[in-house]
Parts: structure tokens; sequence; C-alpha cells
């Protein structure tokens, strides 16, 4: 005679589960959008087509700027993609989007979708981590 072995989930365990797939599934495609706008904008710093070089001229960087700029976004991005540094990467990128903000504020920039574009970029960076790190929430103090 075999004895078979069945295992019994409870429904709220389920619940739970599923729920922290869809978040964690949300929060990691929200990241990858994320990162390849970020690609994108570095792919553009470093070949330095007209419109970035009109546009770097306009909020009054040195053109040659472009590569050190380049360098630290692919430095954050990075650290910000790879889970173990996430956290550091997501810093870094704040710390970028607020240099954004400030280059921006000085050229007195429209304040709704010039200024404050990075403010809006760094609040989806952070949510899309909160996302996939939920434990992060009880961090900040939002969740226990």
């Amino acid at each position: 005679m075999t004895a078979s072995t069945t295992t019994t989930s409870t429904p709220t365990a389920d619940v739970q589960t599923g729920s922290r797939n869809w978040r964690h599934t949300t929060g990691v495609v929200l990241s990858v959008l994320l990162g390849a706008f970020l690609a994108f904008d570095i792919v553009g710093k470093v070949t330095q087509p007209e419109s970035v070089i009109d546009g770097t001229a306009e909020l009054g960087f040195p053109i040659d700027q472009t590569y050190v700029m380049a360098i630290a976004l692919a430095a954050c991005l990075v650290a910000y993609a790879i889970p173990r540094t996430a956290v550091l990467g997501a810093i870094g990128l704040t710390a970028y989007f607020g240099g954004a903000v400030t280059a921006h504020m000085r050229v007195e920039d429209p304040l709704l979708d010039h200024t404050l574009f990075p403010v809006y970029f760094g609040i989806l960076v952070w949510a899309a981590l909160a996302l996939r790190r939920p434990e992060l929430l009880k961090v900040a103090g939002i969740r226990r």
C-alpha cells in the first residue's frame, strides 16, 4: 500500500503569495521600463546627437560633461538593476535627479514639465523598488 501525501494550503497564504508575486512583477516591469529610459539617456549622452548637444548647451554645461554624466548615470543604473545593491542605486539615481532639478531651476525652465520631471522619475524609481522589495516599507516606517 502506498501512502499519498497531500499538502494543504490555506487560502490566506495563497492570496498573500499571489499578491506578493503581482506586486513584485509590477515592480520589476516598472524598473525595467525606467531602466530602458535611462539607458536611452546614457546612449544619447555618449553618442551626442544634435538634440543632446543643444539641450546640454541650454542648461549651461560644457558638451564634454555629457560623458561624465553618462558614466555617473550608468553606474547608478547598474547598481539599481542588481538586487543586492538596488537601494544604493536608487540613492545614486535620486542624487542624479536632484542635480537635474537644480540645473533646470538655474535656467528657470517651466516648473511642472521640465524642473519637476526628475522628481516624478525619482518617485517612480522608489515606488518600483518598494514593489520589488516590500521590506523597505518597514525600514522607512510606513509598514509594521
